[in-house]
């Protein structure tokens, strides 16, 4: 048996088969390659769901991390650290409002956002109790907690874990009528990701995002952007509503917030929407820690250059330019923005996958049809053309 079939018999025997992994054991990661336990190498295209944007151990972030770590790591909310106030008011600043909630995990950001905008809507906007209704979207991906998959599109995230719970209302991605119908007088929020990435990078159509803007103001609801996939640089932006000069009333962060390193997340709002919140009203132990905000810190700095979304910008433009150019019966569509692609598929996405590792190459399926793409932004020009010719080699079967 080789140390691959060990170590992965050993995860089939003992962990949930909640995943359906590829048959790769990962032993060592820098920048963009990845090293398996045999020592072969690969080019990672898929950064952890963009949660490695900056690329694996990247030195600024490590270090960062580093020098936390001989310091102090945890003390819980009960008191403050030297790490705290600085990064809830630089993450703040980044996204132009006034108040921070960190959190850790994105599902977890994303709950404290719809509890934040419940609580807002009986509070400040006057909403009857018990009547809040908050509108998502149909493919939608905001995590797997139970309230999250109770509006959920999707049987494998949704079957089976019922009761569900109430007080959400789904309507087609992109349809602007069909939102304005949903709403009314006890709508108190619009969850939205800008662009669907677990859908398979669905980019909504042009002016969609504005008018989601507009008729939250109209209606008094909250916009809330699920930006834990889509910010931070992906798209060749800091956010991807700014494609369309949109400024939602809530940012939903998280993935590349951590940089590749802790789970860190946050809801980012004005005084106004967060300042809801009173003491013991909600909380996490772990969320706002020393370590956490240290490299959150970090990734504030590096995001302040405006480096990384120039390379998103103009790699992404050169990857969809050669995305455009695939040929022949098995590419259907290909969508996205900045460094981040679906390419839809007119058979099965995972036997592509599959064979794009047998060619050194890290991609997932994601919804049986569609490959996803999203390498780290720190990917060279010349690595970024062999992943795609390993693809056009995998895509020929």
């Amino acid at each position: 048996m080789t140390p691959t079939d060990q170590l992965r018999a050993m995860s089939e025997d003992h962990s949930a088969h909640n995943y359906h992994p590829l048959p790769i054991v990962v032993a060592d990661a820098e920048g963009v390659w990845l090293t398996d336990v045999e020592g072969r190498r690969y080019l990672d295209m898929l950064a952890a769901y963009s949660a490695v944007n900056f690329g694996h151990r990247n030195p600024r972030l490590t270090e960062a991390a580093k020098r936390q770590l001989d310091r102090v790591t945890l003390v819980s909310r009960a008191f403050d650290h030297d790490q705290f106030g600085p990064f809830v008011g630089e993450l703040a600043e980044l996204c132009g409002k006034d108040m921070v909630l960190p959190m850790n995990s994105g599902a977890e950001a994303v709950e404290s956002a719809l509890k934040t905008a419940r609580k807002w809507g009986y509070e400040v906007k006057g909403v009857p109790a018990e009547q809040a209704n908050i509108i998502t979207f149909e493919g939608n991906f905001h995590g797997r907690t139970t309230t999250i998959i109770s509006f959920s599109t999707d049987p494998d995230a949704k079957d089976s874990y019922g009761p569900y719970t109430p007080g959400f209302r789904t309507v087609p991605y992109g349809d602007v009528d069909a939102l304005k119908e949903a709403m009314d007088g006890s709508t108190v929020g619009v969850l939205i990701e800008p662009i669907q990435g677990e859908a398979g990078v669905n980019v909504p159509p042009s002016g969609f995002l504005r008018a989601v803007r507009e008729l939250c103001t109209a209606n008094g609801a909250l916009m809330i952007a699920d930006e834990i996939q889509s910010g931070l640089g992906r798209t060749g932006t800091t956010f991807a509503v700014e494609h369309e000069g949109v400024v939602p009333d809530v940012y939903v962060l998280g993935k590349a917030l951590g940089g590749g390193i802790m789970p860190v997340s946050a809801v980012v709002a004005d005084a106004d929407v967060l300042g809801v919140f009173k003491p013991g009203q909600h909380g996490s132990t772990f969320g706002g820690n020393p370590l956490a905000c240290a490299i959150g810190r970090e990734v504030i700095a590096m995001l302040r250059t405006g480096e990384f979304q120039e390379r998103s910008r103009t790699l992404g433009a050169h990857m969809h330019e050669r995305l455009g150019r695939l040929s022949g019966d098995a590419v259907r569509e290909v969508r996205g923005r900045g460094l981040w692609a679906g390419v839809e598929l007119t058979g099965k996405a995972r036997p592509v996958s599959e064979r794009l590792m047998g060619l050194g190459v890290l991609a997932k399926e994601t919804h049986e049809t569609t490959i996803r793409l999203a390498p780290p932004l720190v990917i060279g020009r010349d690595d970024l053309d062999w992943a795609l010719d390993q693809l056009e080699i995998a895509l020929k079967g």
